[in-house]
């Protein structure tokens, strides 16, 4: 066993997704697909892997096709053979590997916000450190390590933090208007929060069930302000999936066998 343990992870799966309305109509963000399976599996494995296997997903929109999701996993994933009319007689034909799973789903209101989504999920974190992401972000950060740096320090709070990449392509010019310099797509200056939190439970006592609560305001601006924020470097993969380009572009990751966070 690794050093996830028992910890839980909180995954925030309540959001609306404007941006991503082509699917987010039908689906919640964490229900996109990458490949054949929504990036929510996408994130969850990547924790099992570090034998994080306990889950409190905090839901909101569309929060019932989320709960069909995890509950049909079972039956979606296997063949199997069942008597119609009688849908206890099922019989599967294969065993899952991911059944250690152990999956929470809890209702955080459709309009909340996300320091008030993990307030109301108090009741099922236990009393030692647990983590914290996102429904909609893919990376390959060593939560391990996130975990083991988070125990050194000694402060209430962690958040891994990334050095964005520009979108665009950067040319500088001299005096003249002639280009001395291209740079496709660099980093900018500036590291900016990736989620992947480690919180102790003390973090609670910061947030409130109020649903405008916004976790990456008052919360963590106070934490700082406190000193009990402390930051994990990641240099490798992070994208998040806000628009349609994202999805496109997680979607050719993964197709041409290139997806840095792929683990199994």
């Amino acid at each position: 066993m690794q050093a996830g343990g028992k910890t839980r992870v909180v995954i925030l799966c309540g959001g609306q997704g404007t941006r991503l309305r082509e699917h987010t109509e039908y689906v919640p963000k964490p229900l996109v697909q990458i490949g054949d399976q929504p990036i929510l599996w996408h994130i969850m494995k990547h924790f099992q892997k570090h034998a994080f296997t306990s889950f409190v997903l905090c839901l909101g929109y569309k929060g019932d096709k989320i709960k069909s999701y995890i509950l049909d996993y079972g039956a979606m994933s296997r063949d199997f053979t069942v008597s119609l009319g009688r849908p206890e007689s099922a019989v599967f034909h294969s065993p899952i590997a991911e059944e250690d799973l152990e999956v929470t789903l809890a209702e955080t209101g459709s309009d909340a916000m996300t320091g008030s989504r993990v307030k109301r999920v108090a009741r099922y974190l236990s009393d030692g450190p647990f983590m914290v992401t996102y429904g909609d972000g893919v990376s390959d950060v060593d939560v391990t390590a996130l975990l083991a740096f988070h125990r050194s320090h000694g402060k209430l709070a962690t958040v891994t933090a990334v050095m964005p990449e520009s979108r665009f392509g950067v040319i500088e010019t001299d005096e003249g208007g002639r280009a001395v310099r291209f740079r496709e797509k660099p980093q900018t200056d500036g590291l900016v929060n990736a989620g992947f939190f480690v919180f102790e439970p003390a973090v609670l006592d910061y947030l409130s069930v109020d649903p405008s609560c916004i976790l990456e305001r008052e919360p963590l601006e106070r934490l700082a302000r406190d000193g009990q924020l402390m930051v994990f470097r990641h240099d490798g993969f992070f994208h998040t999936l806000d628009t349609y380009r994202d999805y496109l572009a997680l979607n050719a990751l993964w197709a041409e066998g290139r997806a840095p966070w792929r683990s199994w």
